[in-house]
């Protein structure tokens, strides 16, 4: 099992997650939304497409763009299209 810890709290869990690049991108189905907010933000990656990100938010504490996602991956990158994955002090353990 992998989870996604921010903050003492667990934003996502997956036995399912994708490795690229040393980063675990989880199912969006495994993110617990209530700690997510849409971001303004996007980045572009040669070969994997645009990036969108979420502001993740727990118990007052803010951690602007630290989880990112491609709604529209590149034919190269499909296998994590949808899929969250994080940075900015999340920590992803591996059970």
């Amino acid at each position: 099992m992998k989870r996604a810890i921010w903050n003492n709290t667990v934003l996502a869990e997956s036995d399912t997650t994708v490795v690229i690049e040393g980063n675990h991108y989880f199912p969006a189905a495994s993110v617990k939304k209530e700690f997510f907010k849409d971001s303004d933000t996007h980045t572009t990656c040669p070969w994997k497409g645009i990036a969108s990100y979420y502001t993740i938010e727990v118990n007052g504490q803010v951690n602007k763009d630290a989880a990112w996602y491609y709604p529209q991956a590149s034919e190269l990158a499909k296998s994590i299209e949808g899929k969250v994955a994080f940075w900015k002090g999340v920590e992803v353990v591996v059970d």
